[in-house]
């Protein structure tokens, strides 16, 4: 798994500029549009943080108890958190820096996706932290 994060990485990069690119071009806007959408402050970090802590939570649980739930659940979770937390839920790096390149509503300005990216692996690192208590990793690793 570790050697493959460089290229999850990469294809994850791709796959948002080009979604982007492909919404632009369906909607008549111009490409690259770097984004003006100011979205700084410790309530949007904080927001961020819990958004991603969450998804960790979600995917932890949901691979432990119902693993072919899970692309439902990330889902079901992402889009409930949109709503309920004060960043609207990007909860990706990859995600972030591919919302830099649109002026939309869904978009942050490139100077702030630094914030989010940091408050996104804070999130990461609590979340695997924490998942390990009620979602006991031995019985996860071990084949059922």
């Amino acid at each position: 798994m570790a050697r493959a994060l460089p290229l999850y990485t990469l294809v994850q990069l791709a796959a948002g500029v080009l979604g982007i690119f492909a919404v632009h071009l369906m909607f008549d806007l111009p490409i690259p549009d770097l984004s003006t959408k100011a979205r700084a402050g410790i309530g949007q970090w904080t927001g961020e943080l819990i958004a991603t802590l969450g998804l960790l939570l979600t995917v932890i649980g949901t691979s432990r108890h119902r693993p072919a739930w899970v692309p439902a659940t990330v889902a079901l979770y992402i889009a409930a958190a949109y709503w309920f937390t004060s960043s609207t839920s990007f909860a990706n790096p990859a995600i972030t820096l591919a919302r830099s390149l649109t002026d939309s509503f869904a978009g942050i300005r490139p100077a702030d996706a630094p914030g989010f990216i940091v408050a996104q692996l804070a999130g990461a690192l609590v979340g695997g932290w924490v998942g390990g208590w009620p979602f006991d990793r031995r019985e996860i690793d071990e084949p059922q």
